[in-house]
């Protein structure tokens, strides 16, 4: 399948993820966007982390069910809690979540040297 067209998913509990969605439009403006905010069970930080692990698999599988390209979990806390485990289940397709942008470089790069610039 030609993924070219398709969008890029975005979802946050609210709509602070917003100014996520911001930047990536200033930073790949060809692409189309998708963005959820889950504004009803916000906040997903007083919730359960089951709870909040199946509210956040519920919205990545709402974003997939509109064929999405790539998914960005714009809620810290929903990257926290499940990003590991939305990866593992959906290998399919590339998800981003706010996590430093270091912690994945680490895990992938082994014990070599990392440059932070």
């Amino acid at each position: 399948m030609d993924k070219t067209n398709l969008s890029i998913g975005f979802f946050d509990t609210g709509v602070g993820g917003i100014s996520v969605l911001k930047e990536a439009i200033k930073l790949l403006p060809k692409e189309n966007f998708i963005y959820i905010g889950d504004s009803l069970n916000a906040p997903y930080g007083v919730k359960t982390p089951e709870e909040a692990r199946k509210l956040t698999f519920n919205m990545v599988d709402k974003l997939i069910s509109m064929n999405v390209k790539a998914i960005v979990v714009a809620c810290n806390t929903a990257t926290s809690i499940a990003i590991d485990e939305l990866r593992k289940a959906y290998k399919q397709i590339p998800i981003i979540g706010m996590e430093p942008a270091l912690k994945p470089a680490v895990e992938n790069y082994g014990n070599g040297i990392i440059v932070i610039m």
